[in-house]
């Protein structure tokens, strides 16, 4: 396995969500040596987007959080942005789907899918 493994505190990930993952893998035939990688890349109403999805390759230069048997996997560009995240999972009345609380966004969009620093 290649990258640095660290502590979860760098990035975290709800048992709500961790159970999602589980799900998605199951429904999608998704191997559970996959991780999930988290990113961030420019765009979006408040300058950067997440990104989410699962990969079977993990670089040199990837940071790696394990918890319950799920693999995140972080570049270091996005780490700088997303140190201190907790990624959680929503299915209440107001939608459905993947929700980063980054403590490092000053602003968001209304729809929760960009932030800006």
């Amino acid at each position: 396995m290649d990258g640095q493994t660290v502590t979860q505190s760098e990035i975290d990930i709800t048992e709500k969500a961790i159970k999602q993952v589980y799900k998605i893998r199951e429904e999608n035939n998704i191997p559970n040596e996959y991780a999930l990688r988290i990113g961030v890349k420019g765009g979006g109403c408040s300058g950067m987007t997440y990104q989410l999805g699962f990969d079977g390759e993990v670089k040199d230069s990837d940071t790696i959080i394990e918890k319950d048997g799920v693999k995140l996997v972080i570049d270091g560009k996005s780490l700088f942005y997303l140190t201190g995240t907790i990624l959680d999972f929503s299915d209440g009345l107001n939608g459905k789907g993947f929700i980063f609380n980054n403590p490092n966004a000053v602003k968001t969009c209304g729809c929760g899918d960009s932030f800006g620093v």
